[in-house]
């Protein structure tokens, strides 16, 4: 009996005459385990997951889109099987036809089941697998669901498994816009390379026809030449700069100014990366591409901007600790599973030098940059404050420490205390001097002699004579071998010199000891591994630093007075506020050209703009000239760090409202706001709805965007961009983009400010992003009842608001903690410039 056609179903639902989809005709993949998601935008927007078995498409139609959060369990309803050829589809079915509407290539990769498993479990209602996609990572589950009476559609869940590629939802499908075929949006894909930007659905369709309206209805701004910088992207492969180095201390600081992150026991490595092209750089700038290809290669898979990426490549040991022994075998026996690269800073990016922002600022936009990262590659973790119980964590697994970083400080080749390192146990590099010999034949030494550079000479430092192994001693001899010398470089005592084979002093050993002892030797040492990204030359002891005392935060003067005079809340109260919020706050609002609301008697009295500062801000308070309409410069004022921040509420500031451009790049916007101001009589409830809907408009032109509670009436729409457009293309886009929102949904919105228009609308405020003009910031208070702040939520957390003024100067306990959650890391940061319209 001959086998029933899977691809019947498919075939006969579809007019090949009219829809470009492929016909339906069974071909292996070659391979076996393909898998992709396709976009889907047609009588209902969903995710259609596809998994290759038996030379088909096993597919699920999922509703809300795959997520990565493995309390997620998203519907997915099975759909016919496809063919293999509609792994490459993209763009639109007619519509009318069967599932009409756009389609996009969203993921692409391959699929295997667990150990233990197999595509078999599928007709018993359940698959345990793991994907290795370009968006999708790591376990999966697929799990059949009971029909429900005579229910004949057959509905699965998908979800993801807790593993080390889990997170947050918004992570996934709200911020994975484009095509990983084309890099187009949907919008560019319904448009069909014909240069409308006409989008699938009634209400997406009178956008665009709107958005087109917009640009014709004023002639003179939709006809002006549109000036744009060149490309930052266009940059070249960053070169090698100096390190920076932390300082060793005694203990660990404490405070919200410092953000703590692991410290991992590998080699330090610089990565240049533009786009395939990756170069990884030692301490000392070496190039060692070569020996850490694995991770040069999953480097140049991300295909980045230019940037210079600071970090560390490890190994990790069969306990998953990154072990500097495991590093060293990975590397003589080729085994490159075991490495992995943790990132931790960025001082380049698209031609940006990023290292005078605050580390808190260069960290968020690493972590915004390497949004994809996948292992073997990782973005190191911190937090702020809380360091001692992170210290007491590495020191239990056994690990060798942490690094405590100010969260405001630049980003200096150096050796600095702004970074400091606090150690478990004690490890330093030594220069070997020489051997001694063992009294078992089979041991071809006894003990390292070794010693560090001390005013330029060398100092004997004792001996190690445990933590080899066979392998490391037959090594270690080979190596010192060919480098034997008659006399010693160091003065050592006769009794330790007795029979000792000196050797010439090139080579560096990392030793773990208890202790120094009176005389300088160590105590209880034991060998850990060769060094070879560091010169003899440069060895020297490393002796703890009492850590500083906590330098005292800037004097606030009448801390006392009532600010907010509803709730009682003082001067003092607010300084602690923006003191505590500090390492939240730096991201959005160092080096920024601001204007400061300020309330000297507090918010109930004369309050008054202030972008210009004469001086009596004090040291912390920068300035940064501006060339005003007239031809004239006025100096504006910024910030980079707490300070400046505490320096401008001593002054009686309470609200801190941003340029949309950097201080060092003021022509060059980064940031688009879209305000959304209701009408008084509105319910919060439709500014919800408004922003959703702009949202929703934006990613459909492949926008990322962020939502904000002003902390007063609205929602504060936010797009981040890579600089390289002018003022005049981010104002005009801006304009035709709330215009077009005005004329497709009259009833509901305005973009002119005027109150009369305002009346039972949402005023879509876009005279944020001209130049010169202001936002309010992220986690910035504000002048009004009860000290509301401005707060970042995500998409999923603005339908649970009744106002947009929930969190007060009080909270920020409370605001500190949330901001930990997976799913508001990253938040208003994405890589993404402006289309063309």
């Amino acid at each position: 009996m001959a086998r029933a056609d899977p691809l019947a179903p498919y075939n006969a639902k579809r007019d090949f005459t009219r829809t470009a989809e492929p016909k339906g005709v069974e071909e292996p993949s070659g391979h076996g385990h393909l898998f992709v998601v396709q976009k889907h935008d047609a009588t209902r927007l969903h995710w259609d997951f596809r998994l290759e078995v038996d030379g088909v498409l096993k597919s699920w139609a999922v509703t809300r889109g795959p997520s990565l959060n493995p309390d997620d369990k998203r519907l997915a309803v099975r759909t016919e099987d496809h063919p293999m050829s509609y792994a490459r589809f993209e763009g639109s079915i007619p519509k009318g036809e069967y599932g009409g509407g756009t389609v996009m290539l969203w993921d692409q990769g391959r699929w295997e089941p667990v150990e233990g498993k197999s595509a078999k479990d599928l007709e018993k209602g359940h698959l345990h697998f793991r994907l290795f996609g370009e968006r999708m990572n790591g376990e999966w589950l697929l799990v059949r669901m009971k029909p429900r009476g005579k229910e004949k559609r057959e509905n699965w869940l998908l979800r993801k498994v807790a593993d080390d590629h889990a997170g947050s939802s918004e992570h996934l499908v709200e911020r994975g816009l484009t095509s990983v075929l084309t890099g187009r949006s949907m919008a560019q894909i319904a448009a069909d390379k014909r240069g409308s930007q006409s989008l699938a659905g009634k209400q997406g369709k009178r956008f665009a026809e709107a958005m087109e309206h917009a640009a014709r209805h004023n002639a003179t701004a939709a006809t002006k030449p549109k000036r744009r910088a060149k490309r930052q992207t266009a940059a070249r492969l960053p070169a090698f700069e100096p390190v920076q180095l932390a300082t060793l201390v005694d203990a660990v600081p404490t405070g919200n100014d410092w953000m703590h992150e692991i410290k991992f026991d590998g080699y330090r490595l610089l990565a240049a990366v533009k786009g395939a092209e990756v170069k990884l750089l030692t301490r000392t700038g070496l190039d060692w591409t070569e020996r850490f290809q694995p991770l040069a290669d999953a480097l140049a898979a991300l295909d980045l901007p230019p940037a210079l990426i600071d970090g560390e490549a490890v190994a990790l040991d069969a306990q998953g600790n990154p072990s500097f022994s495991t590093l060293q075998a990975a590397l003589k026996s080729g085994h490159s599973a075991k490495l992995a690269y943790f990132a931790f800073d960025l001082l380049r990016l698209a031609g940006d030098d990023l290292k005078p922002l605050p580390n808190i600022d260069r960290k968020e936009r690493l972590e915004a940059l390497m949004a994809q990262a996948q292992p073997p590659l990782h973005v190191a973790q911190h937090v702020i404050g809380a360091g001692e119980k992170l210290f007491g964590a590495m020191c239990q697994a056994g690990q060798e420490g942490i690094i405590a970083k100010r969260v405001d400080a630049p980003y200096r080749g150096d050796r600095t205390r702004q970074w400091v390192k606090v150690k478990c146990t004690l490890r330093q590099e030594f220069v070997v001097l020489g051997w001694t010999k063992s009294p078992a034949r089979a041991r071809p030494f006894g003990a390292l002699l070794l010693g560090q550079m001390e005013n330029g000479a060398l100092v004997y430092k004792g001996k190690v004579g445990t933590g080899f192994d066979a392998k490391t001693l037959q090594a270690l001899a080979e190596v010192m071998a060919p480098l034997a010398q008659g006399k010693s470089e160091a003065l050592v005592p006769a009794a330790e010199a007795r029979g000792a084979q000196w050797i010439k002093p090139k080579l560096v050993a990392e030793i773990a000891f208890a202790q120094f002892t009176a005389d300088g030797r160590v105590r209880h040492a034991s060998f850990v591994g060769l060094r070879q990204d560091k010169k003899a030359k440069n060895v020297t002891p490393e002796r703890p630093a009492p850590l500083s005392a906590p330098t005292a935060p800037v004097k606030i003067s009448h801390p006392d007075r009532v600010l907010f005079p509803e709730s009682g809340q003082t001067k003092g109260d607010l300084a602690h506020y923006y003191e505590a919020m500090a390492p939240l706050m730096l991201p959005f609002a160092a080096n920024r050209p601001l204007s400061l609301v300020r309330c000297p008697q507090g918010r109930a009295k004369a309050c008054f703009f202030q972008k210009h500062d004469s001086g009596s801000f004090g040291d912390d308070v920068h300035h940064v000239p501006i060339t005003e309409k007239d031809g004239g410069t006025e100096d504006y004022l910024y910030v980079t760090d707490s300070a400046g921040l505490l320096s401008c509420v001593q002054m009686g500031s309470i609200e801190f409202h941003g340029w949309g451009a950097r201080a060092q790049a003021v022509e060059q916007p980064d940031r688009m706001i879209f305000d959304l101001d209701p009408d008084e009589d509105l319910d919060f409830a439709q500014v919800r709805r408004a922003a959703h809907d702009i949202a929703g408009h934006l990613s459909d032109i492949g926008l990322v965007s962020f939502a904000m509670l002003s902390g007063g009436k609205g929602v504060h729409v936010v797009v981040p961009l890579t600089p390289g457009h002018d003022w005049d293309t981010h104002k005009d886009f801006a304009r035709r983009f709330a215009e077009a929102l005005a004329l497709a949904a009259p009833e509901r919105f305005t973009a002119t400010m005027s109150k009369a228009k305002r009346k039972g609308r949402i005023f879509i405020d876009w005279l944020r992003n001209q130049r010169g003009s202001t936002a309010v910031l992220p986690y910035s208070a504000r002048a009004r009842e009860g000290a509301p702040v401005a707060v970042p939520i995500t998409w999923d957390e603005l339908d649970g608001m009744d106002n947009a003024h929930p969190f007060s100067i009080a909270d920020a306990e409370r605001l500190i903690d949330r901001a930990a959650q997976p799913a508001l890391r990253g938040w208003g940061f994405a890589g993404q410039t402006l289309p063309e319209l």
